[in-house]
């Protein structure tokens, strides 16, 4: 079974973060989470959830100013982490090494372990700084996978628009779904 940790930070986007926990339910999975204090905050204002159903959702719950918490070493066994959504804060933590709270400390962390993170930045337009920072975390061997649906499967509602997205960070870690039609 894998362990996987999911981190939220406090980029519009939340419901992605979302949906991703509840797919990874479905799946041989513990899911380990971590919401940023502004997570919590934009996921109460972007979508009908509640920080304690978002908490449900995981098996482990760490706060992010907890730095002594399991994910914080390499010893603890993570195998796969996602931020999504990944604020434009965040992925300059990242890539610069600021590793000074759980969430940044955990993706240095699988970076340095060879581990796969996928980031799931959601900002338009990028500016110079975000894209580097994106830049440096790939090269670090992080995936980028920016928050932008396509539109071949012919998305009807934002629901599947979203479901394209949580389908992509679900192939990167290499698991079946149903949540877009496949380009044929």
């Amino acid at each position: 079974m894998k362990d996987i940790l999911v981190g939220i930070t406090g980029a519009s986007g939340s419901i992605y973060g979302i949906r991703l926990l509840q797919e990874l339910k479905k799946q041989d999975v513990t899911v380990h989470l971590i919401l940023s204090s502004a997570a919590k905050e934009i996921l109460t204002f972007e979508t009908d959830g509640t920080v304690e159903s978002v908490i449900n959702l995981a098996d482990h719950v760490y706060e992010n100013d907890d730095l002594f918490a399991g994910p914080a070493s390499g010893s603890f066994g993570i195998d796969t982490m996602v931020i999504v959504p990944c604020s434009m804060k965040t992925l300059a933590a990242i890539a610069n090494g600021y590793a000074n709270l759980l969430i940044t400390r955990a993706a240095s962390v699988v970076l340095k372990e060879n581990k796969p993170l996928i980031v799931v930045p959601r900002e338009t337009p990028f500016d110079l700084a975000g894209l580097q920072n994106m830049l440096q975390v790939h090269q670090a061997g992080g995936s980028i996978l920016p928050a932008s649906p396509g539109f071949y499967h012919k998305p009807e509602t934002i629901s599947d628009l979203i479901d394209f997205i949580v389908g992509k960070i679900l192939d990167q870690l290499s698991f079946s779904h149903q949540l877009f039609k496949r380009w044929e």
